[in-house]
C-alpha cells in the first residue's frame, strides 16, 4: 500500500494543477472555482481508476502462473522506465531539451496564455468543473498506482476505495486551498503564496527524490518475483 500511495505523491506534484490551483487562487470568490475544479478531476480521474484496476484485475485472474509471471515483468518495465527518467534528470542530460523549452518560452513570453487559463480567469464553478474534468488525464504515476492496486488482490469495496484514496492524495493542491478558504480564509492566501512558489523551486528535487524511491522498489519486487517465480 505505501508504493500505491507513494505514487500518488509523485502524480500530485503536477504543474498543470499548480498552475490552475494558481489562478484560481487569485481570483475572486475562489471557493467555488476550486471545488467546481476539484469536482470535475475528481469524477474523471476516479472514473479511469476504476476502469484501469478492474480490467488488470480482470485480465489476471485467469491464471495463477501468469500471474507469477506477469506482475514482475512489469514491476520491471514501470521500475527500469522510472529510474531511467532520473538519471536523465539528475545526470544533467536533459540540458538541451531544457534550453529548448526555455527559448520557446522566451518566443512565447508575449503571446496570451493558454484558453483553458483564459476560461478560468474568467469562469465559474460550472467552468472550472469541465476545465478539471478534461485536464485531469492519467499520467505515469497515476497508471503505475492503479496497477499496483490491481495487484493488491482487494475486495471490490476495498478496491474503490483505495482508488478514491489516491485521488484525494493527487488531489491534494486543490484539497489544501479549499479547506483553508473554508476554516481560515484570511490567512490561507498568503501560505498558498509560500506553499506555491517552495514548489516551484523544490518540487523537481522533490519529484526526483520519489522516482528514485519507487523505481528502485519496483524494480528490486520485480527481480525477487521473477526469482522466486
Amino acid at each position: 500500500m505505501g508504493q500505491i500511495f507513494g505514487f500518488a505523491l509523485t502524480a500530485a506534484l503536477n504543474p498543470t494543477l499548480l498552475a490552475a490551483t494558481t489562478v484560481m487562487l487569485v481570483l475572486p470568490r475562489p471557493r467555488p472555482l476550486l471545488f467546481g475544479y476539484l469536482l470535475g478531476a475528481m469524477m474523471t480521474s476516479i472514473t479511469c481508476g476504476l476502469l484501469i484496476v478492474f480490467t488488470l484485475g480482470g485480465s489476471s485472474a485467469g491464471t495463477s502462473t501468469a500471474k507469477r509471471t506477469v506482475n514482475p515483468i512489469v514491476d520491471l518495465a514501470f521500475g527500469v522506465l522510472i529510474l531511467v527518467v532520473a538519471f536523465v534528470v539528475a545526470t544533467g542530460r536533459d540540458k538541451r531539451r531544457r534550453a529548448w523549452s526555455e527559448r520557446q518560452k522566451a518566443k512565447k513570453a508575449d503571446k496570451a496564455p493558454p484558453k483553458w487559463q483564459q476560461k478560468l480567469s474568467g469562469g465559474t464553478a460550472r467552468t472550472t468543473f469541465a476545465i478539471g474534468a478534461l485536464l485531469t488525464l492519467p499520467g505515469a504515476s497515476y497508471l503505475a498506482a492503479m496497477a499496483a492496486t490491481a495487484k493488491q488482490d482487494l475486495s471490490n469495496v476495498a478496491t474503490v476505495l483505495t482508488v478514491v484514496a489516491v485521488n484525494v492524495v493527487m488531489l491534494i493542491l486543490l484539497e489544501l486551498p479549499l479547506i483553508g478558504y473554508l476554516v481560515a480564509p484570511d490567512t490561507t492566501a498568503e501560505r498558498v503564496k509560500r506553499f506555491s512558489a517552495w514548489l516551484s523551486r523544490d518540487g523537481a528535487k522533490i519529484a526526483l527524490g520519489l522516482a528514485l524511491l519507487v523505481g528502485v522498489a519496483l524494480v528490486g519486487r520485480g527481480v525477487g518475483g521473477l526469482l522466486n517465480g
